[in-house]
């Protein structure tokens, strides 16, 4: 393939790749609006929000050996029409019901799309040189369309409906569709590669009854034996999941590799920090609206502080590992991140824009490093010839640790929220609801009903961020004692 052609086929798979890394976080601004426009419930918001993630993290791995038995130009163009399909159909979604299914349809189509993006790369570019540069492209594209999604989504509630969000998607799909279809390498598919599609499916299906039954549990919503017996369904299902990764010839994660502490630790870094990330972005979002009053706009412009500098934190952090270690640096930025979230509990974000700035600023470059330094030690902590088992269980973690971020926070402040003294009548169980009742008020009565429930989220969100403190700490000291005396490999191409 030409050097023009090569970069053209990069060009086309990161417009691709774009979409899906912005409905990561383009709808978390959009949560206050798309509450009041479909009535939806708290347990409803955090399921449209967490239902991507979570398949997500239980498709990725088995729809990249898809590819590698199918193809991975064909894997990849039928998940570009899987995902616009259902981007449309989010966008004109009538009840929440109805979101909730087209968020994980969309999750199936940006499943089939991301492991695609990497294999082409590596098919396409067989210089290490021009692939390492055509990664680091991928990577800060990737972090950057993480990063604008909230102040992307802010403009365009600022302007259009709330289904704008995922309407956006249709016409950038439009564009890259039929360039992947011309310029894509075919590759050369494999059917001897077994598909563990049903492993998959055991996993997801585990995930979504545990938090189902975290989420029914903490609200206090139906009889008090249900979480219970669904808690339990679903520890069935991920125990047997780890079964079946021990003990069948061809798992779809290499669970073994727990064995090796770096890799644990990077792991738990990249559950923790993309869990709090994700979590406290959703949480923030609804308060700047909520409470202090801000637009989606606003609200997104709020929030970049805290997204651009968890974007730039890769490269500063791939130059920093190389300096002080990933022990040290893993440290110390969890820390960071502690103390961040310590000090903004006790913000006035309001009255203290620039402080909150600036604390939002620290709090996204000491999860970003600590997310970089997580990749690092789990690259560097395995030998080269189990790098692609040990990536799986890394995209796999991020994911996971994304979904169960936004269970955590969501569910531990509608529960902070519910049992605060002073919650008037028509409060609801979450701030969402007490806006829904708001409408149906006069001018006066609606806005002591927001006071009032401003005053019991503020003080809801204090208790969230102090636990997400102490939380960080403690795996501050874990990473600490785990990485004693540990020498890592550091590969990095920053």
């Amino acid at each position: 393939m030409s050097f023009a052609n090569r970069w053209i086929v990069l060009a086309a798979v990161i417009a691709t790749f774009l979409p899906v890394m912005l409905d990561m976080t383009i709808l978390h601004v959009a949560v206050p609006t798309l509450t009041l426009a479909l009535g939806a419930t708290t347990t409803e918001v955090l399921w449209i929000i967490d239902i991507y993630p979570l398949i997500m993290a239980g498709l990725l791995v088995p729809m990249g050996t898809l590819g590698d038995r199918i193809g991975h130009r064909r894997i990849m163009l039928v998940g570009l029409c899987v995902f616009t399909f259902a981007s449309v159909a989010a966008a004109f979604s009538t009840t929440a019901e109805m979101l909730i299914a087209s968020r994980a349809l969309l999750s199936v189509g940006g499943a089939m799309i991301m492991p695609a993006v990497l294999a082409i790369v590596r098919l396409t570019f067989d210089d290490e040189d021009e692939r390492a540069r055509a990664l680091g492209i991928w990577t800060v594209v990737g972090a950057a369309g993480g990063a604008v999604g909230p102040l992307a989504g802010g403009i365009l509630l600022e302007h259009l409906w709330w289904g704008s969000v995922f309407l956006i998607n249709v016409p950038v799909m439009a564009v890259v569709l039929p360039i992947a279809y011309v310029t894509l390498p075919a590759g050369t598919p494999n059917r001897a590669i077994k598909w563990r599609i049903g492993q998959a499916a055991v996993f997801i299906v585990g995930l979504i009854a545990t938090v189902y039954a975290i989420k029914t549990g903490i609200r206090g919503d139906g009889p008090a034996w249900q979480p219970f017996s669904v808690l339990g369904v679903g520890f069935a299902l991920l125990a047997w999941f780890g079964i079946l990764q021990t003990t069948t010839a061809s798992p779809m994660l290499d669970l073994t590799l727990f064995r090796n502490p770096p890799l644990v630790a990077g792991l738990l870094m990249a559950l923790v920090s993309s869990g709090a990330l994700a979590g406290f972005e959703l949480v923030l979002a609804q308060e700047l609206q909520f409470v202090v009053g801000l637009s989606p706009l606003g609200a997104g412009l709020f929030m970049v502080p805290l997204m651009a500098a968890a974007a730039v934190a890769g490269p500063v952090a791939g130059w920093l590992v190389g300096r002080v270690g990933v022990r040290a640096l893993s440290v110390t930025c969890l820390i960071a991140a502690a103390g961040s979230f310590a000090a903004l509990a006790m913000v006035d974000l309001h009255g203290d824009r620039w402080l909150s700035g600036t604390l939002l600023a620290i709090l996204g470059f000491a999860l970003g490093s600590a997310l970089l330094a997580g990749s690092v030690a789990i690259m560097g902590g395995v030998p080269s010839e189990r790098a692609g088992a040990a990536g799986s269980l890394e995209s796999t973690s991020f994911e996971l640790g994304g979904a169960l971020g936004i269970t955590f926070f969501g569910s531990l402040i509608g529960a902070v929220y519910r049992s605060t003294d002073g919650l008037p009548a028509g409060g609801g169980s979450s701030i969402g609801d007490a806006a829904i009742a708001a409408t149906r008020l006069d001018a006066a009565a609606a806005g002591a009903l927001m006071r009032a429930a401003g005053s019991a989220f503020t003080a809801a969100h204090e208790v969230v961020l102090l636990s997400a403190a102490v939380a960080v700490a403690i795996l501050a000291v874990t990473i600490f004692v785990i990485l004693r005396g540990r020498i890592i490999r550091i590969e990095t191409h920053v």
